[in-house]
């Protein structure tokens, strides 16, 4: 457990459970089975002690369980479906397996009432942040392109000539929100010889692998000198088309443009135009607004585009710090202890 929660970078929350406003002795659980991509009910059922555990196999069982339940466990977006957040009228925690809970926060249910949000941050920073590499690497590579010729059977050095290629060694990275994420993304672009410069919101220090950490409003001048940019910031107002015209305007034309993290920071119309007028050298979007992209969007028309459908997170790994830290933080709950990874409903993260 130990070993877990320093890997991945896990917080524990600052006070006890039972010093929350929120908090009692849960008298039900339910878990959304439907929405898991593994079960481990046992587990959860002995974490939750005397507590009944109630498991939930689809959205109408759940709207009913969860009418007098305290705490709710699954992940997103079942755990933020409003309809099942406006039938729990006693909920008290609000437990997800996933990293993302914005779309809960909005809910007016959820604004509405005091209550207790954990997630599942930093679980899956190392997978992700090999994501946001592997795309650096095949638009600096042009490998997008030779993908293309992979498919229409063309071997062809001419047409290799004419790919803009470029080493990623000694040039700048920019880490947009050196979270989770951001870090285990900068640590790799380290390894890789990159010079790593960063923004986050708050906090102190900085890692070793790290050149600079500014503030938010540091964005656009630390974003003129960057080789390429990696967007790992949380989706808040603050965030909430932080990528305009304004942004793409200060880029290199030979800049790169990654983004494994909310597609809701990304003014889209700008970032289409950069990339049409030629002052965006490729951009790499595991996310983007709207998702899915309807077919007929003229983004997919835009050259050096690359997209992934939202998949970053996933691997071959066996999930098995998701569980543990799941499951202690559920006994934690029922013990009032501190529950890791608290979600501060006033930052959104």
């Amino acid at each position: 457990m130990v070993a877990a929660i320093a890997r991945h970078g896990i917080q524990q929350g600052a006070e006890p459970a039972r010093n929350h406003p929120a908090w009692r002795a849960p008298r039900k659980i339910v878990l959304l089975q439907f929405g898991l991509r593994w079960s481990r009910p046992d587990e959860f059922r002995r974490a939750a002690g005397a507590t009944p555990l109630v498991i939930a196999n689809s959205p109408a069982e759940a709207m009913t369980a969860v009418v007098d339940a305290d705490v709710i466990i699954g992940y997103n977006p079942e755990i933020c479906d409003p309809r099942i957040i406006n039938a729990a009228r006693q909920l008290r925690w609000l437990a997800s397996l996933s990293a993302g809970v914005e779309n809960c926060m909005e809910l007016p249910a959820v604004k509405a009432r005091t209550l207790m949000m954990t997630n599942m941050r930093g679980i899956d920073s190392p997978v992700i942040a090999e994501h946001a590499i592997a795309l650096m690497l095949a638009l600096a590579h042009g490998l997008d392109r030779f993908a293309i010729d992979t498919s229409r059977a063309v071997w062809s050095r001419e047409s290799a000539a004419r790919v803009p290629m470029q080493s990623l060694e000694g040039k700048t990275l920019l880490v947009s929100g050196l979270g989770g994420i951001g870090t285990e993304v900068a640590r790799r672009a380290h390894g890789l010889g990159m010079r790593v410069v960063a923004t986050r919101v708050g906090g102190s220090g900085k890692p070793a692998f790290v050149e600079h950490v500014g503030q938010p409003d540091e964005l656009l001048a630390l974003a003129r000198t960057a080789d390429v940019i990696v967007s790992a910031v949380p989706l808040t107002r603050e965030t909430t088309n932080l990528y305009d015209a304004k942004f793409f305007a200060v880029l290199k034309p030979s800049a790169f443009f990654i983004n494994i993290a909310r597609g809701g920071s990304v003014v889209t119309d700008a970032l289409m135009a950069a990339l049409n007028e030629g002052r965006l050298a490729g951009a790499g979007l595991d996310v983007v607004e709207p998702e899915p992209l309807p077919p007929d969007h003229p983004l997919w028309k835009s050259p050096r585009i690359l997209f992934t459908p939202h998949i970053s997170a996933r691997s071959d790994l066996p999930g098995e710090a998701r569980w543990t830290i799941a499951v202690d933080n559920l006994r934690r709950y029922v013990a009032g202890e501190q529950l890791l990874n608290v979600v501060d409903l006033e930052r959104g993260f």
